[in-house]
């Protein structure tokens, strides 16, 4: 159930999760939230649960509605959202159908001739969505925003990241995903449609140690973030020439097969993410039996298949990566699921009639009008900054000015008329859906850069900064409360998304988006002086991350604060914009006390109940190892001792928790 409060106040503070026994000078996520915190029981069919996940069940039963009065005629965008979401709720037809929509990706892997064949294969089978030993991607240029390349990035484990194949403190979940393994093969072989087409022993631990192999020449969490290092030019020939072993023509053929341009030309040049994975891939794709590779591939095929697939495989792949992995106790529900599946295989269809219902003009006027009062503030801050030199703060000025805001829905959606959905089809449903991103990410190839697409749909509960455009997007979802209250007072909106939206742009100037200019170009705007000052700010702010651990965690499990460097700056840079944005509203006048708290309260407020969150243990200990956001209870509490103003709002002296000394708090933006 979506638990709300009842209790509603002009401030936009929701005062019915305070918890008045813990005070604010000591902690303020636990003073704003506490009351919610001790009595909120995490719902069974989810890991995490809060502020943003209210939101995004509101948006959840929106879309729905909207799916269920779906319709229209054959072939029309309405039809194909109603025949999707059909497909998936036929239950009977799925139980009836078995594992038969997989058994013809399966007698292909069992039949491959040679390693040729099976590249391309690969290829193809990653273009209707199972995930192959690669991960493709098209992108802007980061040298050169003003063309697309392919992007290769390291792939080919199914667990969450390369640290669980080596820490101790995975063993556990190592020797469950083994188990797991062989159950989803064991499942299989019951199926007759399938059965003479797997292996006939056990294959849990064979996949498991070629997986490892593989996981061995990934890139940890905090390198895979640094763009510099991650920008490896290539081109197809060079990508050929050092990696012989696999065949680069028929995987890239297959991928492509609905592009018209030949592999050759499409990936002429492109960019490789982690070079040293390349090889460690190309080495073991040599090196390992093919008859390994195949068990992998098919195990790549079921979990990539599951969700749509018999109860039983649904069962057990929560199993593991629901119940194992996060903690939760139960799969979500089956409309729930359903609703899923058609944001992403038709979001922007859904995302027209959602702005319609659910977005009105007002609300993006006003945002606005806060994303440029964001921007002055940004703009203040910076030419007043002490420990910038003249030259550096003209560039940052400079692309500051260049940012872009998108807010609510893109202005151009996108033509889902190629793409064919069937009301009785629900895998096939999917490889098409799948396959028509890939088709569609690849005929960028060559073309103009679009500079008009959204990476997320409105009906999304998030928002993002994209460097490679400079530009700062809010999808409508976002935009309601606790984050944005059309009829609240002003302090809690810039404490909630004025906080976001200067935590966006903050992203532009973070320790990675600092390195982009303000045409999306990998530049150096930097003078050494002043990159140098940069990099002893952001490492005090690693510095003091590094020692947090989670109050409902083992005091091992800590905030890596290399990994979540990039969030942190945009959460104090956010917040501390969000201030000045504030007072910049304000125009001079002095605001209303409210509730008994001042307008500076109330902003602090409504930054802290953005970060009303509870999370399983198993989901929080896989989110510091893969998530790189802090723990929200430190994205509230470590952000604020940073600022001067939240020592003077409430008065925070030596021997509060919150307290730091003038001379420790870090002040970037």
């Amino acid at each position: 159930m979506i638990v709300t409060s009842e209790l509603t106040s002009p401030s936009g503070i929701d005062l019915s999760y305070l918890d008045p026994a813990v005070r604010v000078q000591d902690d303020l996520f636990a003073h704003v939230n506490g009351a919610w915190l001790q009595s909120y029981e995490i719902p069974a069919d989810r890991a995490v649960d809060g502020a943003f996940r209210t939101l995004y069940d509101q948006a959840e039963l929106d879309v729905k509605a909207i799916i269920q009065q779906a319709g229209g005629a054959p072939g029309s965008e309405g039809r194909k959202v109603a025949d999707l979401y059909a497909s998936f709720m036929d239950t009977e037809r799925v139980a009836a159908a078995g594992l038969a929509p997989i058994a013809g990706e399966l007698s292909a892997i069992a039949e491959v001739a040679d390693r040729t064949a099976f590249a391309a294969l690969l290829g193809s089978l990653q273009r209707t969505g199972v995930g192959g030993a690669l991960a493709v991607y098209v992108d802007t240029d980061d040298k050169n925003s003003q063309r697309y390349l392919v992007n290769l990035t390291q792939s080919g484990i199914g667990l969450p990241d390369e640290s669980y194949y080596r820490q101790d403190e995975f063993e556990a979940i190592r020797t469950a995903y083994i188990a797991h393994i062989d159950r989803m093969f064991a499942l299989a072989a019951g199926d007759e449609a399938v059965a003479g087409l797997l292996p006939a022993e056990p294959v849990g631990r064979r996949i498991f140690e070629l997986e490892r192999k593989l996981a061995a020449g990934h890139w940890d969490v905090v390198r895979r973030r640094e763009a510099e290092l991650s920008y490896n030019l290539r081109t197809f020939a060079e990508l050929v020439a050092e990696h012989p072993a696999f065949d680069w023509q028929a995987w890239g053929s297959a991928l492509s097969e609905n592009v018209a341009a030949d592999a050759g030309v499409l990936f002429a040049e492109l960019v490789v993410r982690q070079p040293e994975y390349l090889g460690v891939f190309a080495r073991t794709w040599e090196q390992e039996s093919l008859s390994d590779w195949q068990a992998w591939a098919m195990w790549r095929v079921l979990r990539a298949r599951a969700p749509y697939l018999t109860d039983e495989l649904v069962d057990e792949n929560f199993a593991f990566y629901g119940r194992t992995l996060t903690g939760a106790q139960e799969n979500r529900e089956r409309w729930k699921r359903a609703v899923s599946l058609v944001q992403d295989l038709l979001g922007e269809a859904v995302g027209k009639l959602y702005v319609e219902r659910h977005f009105p003009p007002a609300a993006k006027e006003r945002m606005v009008e806060l994303v440029e009062n964001l921007r002055e503030a940004y703009r203040r801050n910076i030419s007043e900054l002490e420990w910038m030199g003249p030259d550096t703060r003209k560039a940052a000025l400079a692309k500051l000015e260049k940012f872009t805001p998108k807010i609510g829905y893109p202005d151009r959606w996108r033509d889902y008329s190629a793409l064919e959905i069937a009301a009785d089809d629900l895998v096939g449903n999917y490889r098409r859906g799948y396959a028509f991103e890939v088709d569609r990410d690849l005929n960028k190839l060559g073309g103009p850069v679009d500079r008009d697409e959204w990476h997320m749909t409105p009906q999304t509960v998030n928002a993002y900064y994209n460097p490679g455009m400079n530009e700062i997007v809010f999808p409508a979802a976002i935009l309601q409360p606790p984050f944005f209250d059309m009829n609240a007072d002003d302090a809690a909106n810039y404490g909630g998304i004025g906080a976001v939206i200067g935590h966006e742009i903050g992203h532009g100037f973070d320790d990675q988006g600092a390195k982009y200019d303000g045409d999306g170009n990998m530049v150096d705007w930097w003078t050494d002086a002043d990159r140098d000052e940069f990099a002893k700010r952001t490492k005090a702010l690693i510095d003091q991350y590094g020692v947090l651990s989670p109050k409902d965690l083992p005091d091992e499990h800590t905030v890596n604060g290399e990994f979540t460097i990039g969030e942190n700056i945009g959460d104090l840079g956010g917040l501390s914009i969000a201030l000045e944005a504030y007072r910049i509203s304000l125009n001079g006048a002095e605001p209303p006390v409210i509730d008994g708290l001042t307008g500076l309260q109330r902003v602090f407020y409504g930054w802290a109940q953005v970060w009303r969150t509870k999370a399983r243990p198993e989901e929080a200990i896989r989110r510091l190892a893969t998530d790189p956001h802090s723990p929200p209870e430190f994205r509230c509490n470590a952000v604020v001792r940073n600022i001067d103003a939240f020592h003077e709002a409430f008065d925070i002296k030596p021997g509060d928790a919150l307290y730091l000394e003038p001379e420790e708090r870090v002040k970037i933006w």
